[in-house]
C-alpha cells in the first residue's frame, strides 16, 4: 500500500508522456520531433558552449564545480554576478539575497506551488490561479494536494489570416479568498502568447490587493533567454516571484532554474533545496556567471537566439499554410517561444485520437487537452488543440506537416 503522495505522483501524467516522447523522438531513427520542448542545436551557440567549457576547463573552474557543492541557495557567484547584472541594466533594487537557485525550473514551481498552495494551518486550502488558460503542461501534476490549481477560461480574438490570440478574461476570473498566488508564463507555453506589459501590471494589482504573489514564469523570456517576437519589458517588484532557465538559452542539460523574489521566499526556497537536493546543481551557474562576466548574455540573447526562433516560427507557418489553409487549421498568434498552438474546431476527432495516428506514423505533437490544468467547467476547445516544436530542421517541419494535413483529410 503506497501514500497518498504515492497514488498521485505515480498516476499517468501529462509531463511525463511529453518528456518520454522528448526521449525517444530524440534518439529514435526516423522519428519526426514536433512535439516536446527541447531546444534547437544553434551552431553558434554549440560553439560557443565548447569554447566556454574548454576554457573553464583549463582554468581549473569545471573540475572545481564538479568537485564541490554548492550551498543550498545555489551558487553565491552567480547570484551575485546576476544581481549586479539585473541592478545596472535594469533597475531593479535586488542583491544575491533575492535569487535563489533550483534544479530547473520545473524544481521551482514545485516548490513555489505547494509553498502557496495547499492545506493550511487553518484548515483551508489554498489555490493557484492561472489567469489565462491553457498553460504550461507542466504545471498540471505539480500540487501535492488534489485540486491545487484553478483557470480561467480565455477570450478568443479572431485575427486575419487563419490567426487568433487569447485574452485574459478579467472580468471572469474565478477568484475567491483561497487563491494564495497567481501564476502565468511569458511567452505562454504552449501558445506563444506574451502578455501585455499592462496585463501584468493589472495582474499584479489584484495579486497586490489581494496579499499574495504572482509568479511569473520566463523560462522563454525576458531578461533572458529574450525569446519574444513584440514588444514586452522585463517586469519585477517585490511582490513578483521571477521564475527563468538556463534551458531554452540552450543549456536543458544543466538542470538551472532561477528564481528572483523577496528574500523571505528565496530563503524559503533554498530550504527546500537542501531538504530535498542538498543543493542545486554547479555546472550550469558556472557557466553562467562566466557568460554574464564576458559581456555576452544579450549579445548571444538577441542577435544569436532570438532571430533563430523568429525565423523558423516564420518559416514553419509558412509550411503549415502550404498544406492546412485557414478552413481547416487556426494558428495562435506566435509572439514568441518555439511552438505553433493549432486549433482544429471542425475536426471530427479529438486531439488525442489525432495525436495516435500522428504518433504511428512517426510524428510526435502533444495533445492540447493537456495544457488545461484547472479550469473548472467543460469546454470542447480543449480537445480540438495541438501543440508543435518549430525547432527541427525546415525539410523534417515539412514532411511532419505532410503528415499531419493527410490525417486532418482523413478525419473529416
Amino acid at each position: 500500500m503506497i501514500s497518498t503522495f504515492g497514488q498521485k505522483f505515480t498516476r499517468h501524467a501529462g509531463i511525463t508522456q511529453l518528456m518520454d516522447d522528448l526521449n525517444d523522438g530524440l534518439r529514435t531513427p526516423g522519428a519526426i520531433m514536433l512535439g516536446g520542448g527541447n531546444p534547437a542545436e544553434i551552431p553558434e551557440m554549440d560553439n560557443y558552449y565548447r569554447r566556454l567549457c574548454e576554457a573553464l576547463l583549463a582554468d581549473g573552474k569545471l573540475i572545481d564545480t564538479l568537485c564541490n557543492y554548492d550551498g543550498p541557495r545555489g551558487s553565491d557567484g552567480l547570484r551575485e554576478t546576476l544581481a549586479t547584472l539585473l541592478r545596472t541594466q535594469w533597475g531593479w533594487d535586488i542583491s544575491a539575497d533575492h535569487i535563489a537557485l533550483t534544479n530547473g525550473s520545473q524544481s521551482a514551481f514545485f516548490f513555489l506551488f505547494n509553498l502557496f498552495g495547499g492545506e493550511c494551518e487553518d484548515g483551508r486550502k489554498r489555490k493557484i490561479l492561472f489567469p489565462l488558460a491553457p498553460e504550461y503542461i507542466g504545471y498540471a501534476d505539480a500540487g501535492i494536494d488534489m485540486d491545487t490549481f484553478i483557470a480561467g477560461k480565455p477570450e478568443i480574438e479572431r485575427l486575419p489570416d487563419g490567426l487568433f490570440k487569447y485574452r485574459v478574461d478579467f472580468t471572469s476570473l474565478p477568484f475567491d479568498d483561497d487563491i494564495g498566488a497567481i501564476c502565468v508564463s511569458r511567452p505562454t507555453n504552449p501558445t506563444g502568447n506574451v502578455l501585455s506589459d499592462e496585463e501584468l501590471r493589472r495582474l499584479d494589482a489584484i495579486a497586490r490587493e489581494r496579499g499574495i504573489p504572482l509568479l511569473i514564469d520566463s523560462a522563454y523570456g525576458l531578461p533572458f533567454p529574450g525569446i519574444t517576437f513584440t514588444d514586452a519589458t522585463p517586469i519585477w517588484n517585490d511582490n513578483i516571484v521571477l521564475c527563468m532557465s538556463l534551458s531554452k538559452l540552450g543549456l536543458p542539460g544543466a538542470r538551472c532554474g532561477i528564481v528572483i523574489a523577496r528574500p523571505d521566499i528565496a530563503s524559503a526556497i533554498s530550504n527546500i533545496n537542501g531538504i530535498i537536493s542538498l543543493a542545486p546543481g554547479g555546472i550550469g551557474p558556472t557557466l553562467m556567471n562566466e557568460i554574464i562576466k564576458r559581456g555576452d548574455l544579450q549579445r548571444l540573447c538577441n542577435d544569436v537566439i532570438r532571430p533563430f526562433y523568429r525565423e523558423r516560427s516564420a518559416l514553419a507557418l509558412n509550411i503549415l499554410r502550404r498544406h492546412l489553409p485557414a478552413e481547416r487549421c487556426l494558428v495562435h498568434k506566435p509572439e514568441g517561444a518555439f511552438f505553433l498552438w493549432l486549433w482544429f474546431p471542425d475536426l471530427p476527432i479529438d486531439d488525442v485520437e489525432l495525436y495516435r495516428r500522428l504518433k504511428q506514423r512517426g510524428v510526435l505533437m502533444v495533445p492540447g487537452n493537456y495544457f488545461f490544468p484547472g479550469l473548472q467547467q467543460p469546454w470542447d476547445h480543449t480537445r480540438q488543440c495541438m501543440r508543435m516544436n518549430v525547432v527541427p530542421k525546415p525539410q523534417m517541419i515539412e514532411r511532419g506537416l505532410t503528415i499531419l494535413a493527410e490525417e486532418i483529410e482523413r478525419a473529416m
